[in-house]
């Protein structure tokens, strides 16, 4: 069943304009089709449609599904890619595992220093639906690294980064030092890793230090690497 996203279904049950469009353009429905619709906060409705207008498309709930109790939540904090496509293919793909909340760092060595986050939110859009989630993850503006590591957080907060004064063989991997049952918050660099104060400050902070491997990673790839880790760790305890 084809899947929509109407923050505002509970109390208005028309579909947003780029929704109707794309029901009604693109993907043809008519009036008595049935669609799934999440609301971006845990709830999924089916629905069937009363008018495929390609501006606002009526809609009537007939059943809703709460998602089940989510695990402890999930925070990525990374500095935005130089490339954006890159940023861009992060997002969806942290998104589609399960993030709760993603925070676009600005770093003293950011590449990147601006990010208009209409476009991330679109994608985070598409990413919910399309891997079947019905809760949308936060998107922050684009914070500087000293005051989100001043930011309180209950849970786990970890830190990675490359430390050459420190031999591979002494450092301990993400996976190792996860707690399933706890919030967890990663923070990932830019391309030329955390300015060295920016890093001490995280340490003095409680921030623990990890590292994702012995590959020398991309930004975005260990984004995608933490959250996948994060992912089978609690998958592994579950099951």
């Amino acid at each position: 069943m084809h899947r929509a996203y109407a923050p505002d279904i509970a109390t208005m049950p028309i579909l947003p304009e780029d929704e109707s469009h794309h029901c009604v353009k693109v993907l043809r429905l008519h009036e008595g089709d049935e669609i799934e619709v999440v609301d971006g906060r845990g709830v999924c409705y089916t629905c069937r449609i009363t008018m495929a207008h390609p501006k606002r498309c009526a809609i009537e709930v007939l059943t809703s599904i709460t998602e089940a109790t989510k695990p402890a939540p999930i925070v990525l904090a990374v500095a935005p890619t130089k490339h954006l496509d890159r940023m861009e293919w992060m997002v969806e793909k942290c998104t589609e595992m399960g993030i709760d909340r993603l925070v676009p760092l600005l770093s003293r060595n950011s590449e990147r220093r601006e990010l208009k986050t209409e476009r991330l939110r679109k994608i985070m859009v598409a990413a919910m639906k399309q891997s079947l989630h019905s809760t949308l993850p936060q998107l922050d503006e684009m914070t500087p690294v000293g005051r989100f590591i001043d930011t309180p957080f209950d849970g786990d907060r970890f830190i990675a980064y490359c430390d050459p004064m420190l031999p591979r063989e002494h450092r301990r991997s993400l996976p190792q030092l996860l707690a399933p049952a706890r919030p967890t918050l990663v923070m990932i660099g830019p391309e030329g890793d955390f300015e060295p104060g920016e890093v001490q400050a995280a340490l003095q902070a409680g921030f623990i230090p990890v590292t994702l491997g012995n590959s020398r990673l991309r930004t975005e790839t260990a984004a995608v690497k933490a959250v996948a880790a994060i992912h089978t760790v609690r998958e592994m305890t579950t099951n």
